[in-house]
């Protein structure tokens, strides 16, 4: 098996952590990864296995080298946590913001959770997710204002891409495509061929 399933913990509402005690819980613990649900609950998320793992450093490569060239802002990879409108902290397997809106953010922010939504994400499908529950995450991540969303199931070669007010478009197969930035991030194209 390459992968452990994940594990959520519901918490009573005077049991559950604040954001400073969320985060310090998270330091206390850095050999485990979690989110936390806009309810309070923890997720223990799945160890990543060899090849999800490779696929999500490909992926983080091609947005930072496109990212060094435009100077568009940061790239985050899967080990950052943003702390999101709804009081959820999530984390997507690739993230991209803008450099003014992580100007804007004090140092202390930057050194914890950064209360804001990437404008762009990227998630991976785990082999540990249902498709409807990776579809659920990517619709939170557009109401807490990500503006161009990407979940890409590469078991079955298919390709969401999620926008505010539109409707989630779908690609199949892998072969000769590509992803495309958008308005959001213009001039950046994601090639699916290497994820065959």
């Amino acid at each position: 098996m390459e992968y452990m399933e994940k594990m959520q913990l519901r918490f009573a509402q005077d049991l559950r952590m604040d954001d400073e005690e969320f985060f310090r819980f998270c330091q206390d613990n850095p050999e485990l990864k979690f989110e936390r649900t806009k309810n309070g609950d923890i997720i223990f998320m799945a160890l990543a296995g060899g090849e999800t793992g490779a696929n999500n450093s490909q992926l983080t490569t091609d947005f930072s080298v496109w990212n060094r060239q435009t100077k568009f802002g940061l790239v985050f990879g899967s080990n950052t946590g943003f702390r999101l409108s709804d009081t959820s902290v999530k984390s997507p397997n690739v993230a991209v913001v803008e450099k003014s809106r992580w100007e804007s953010l004090t140092v202390e922010q930057r050194k914890k959770f950064p209360p804001l939504c990437p404008d762009c994400v990227l998630e991976l499908k785990s082999p540990s997710d249902s498709v409807k529950e990776a579809q659920d995450k990517m619709e939170e991540w557009l109401q807490n204002g990500c503006r161009l969303g990407w979940l890409i199931d590469t078991a079955n070669q298919t390709a969401y891409v999620y926008r505010p007010g539109q409707p989630m478009e779908e690609t199949k197969g892998f072969q000769d495509k590509k992803l495309s930035g958008e308005n959001v991030l213009s001039g950046f194209e994601l090639d699916l061929n290497f994820l065959l």
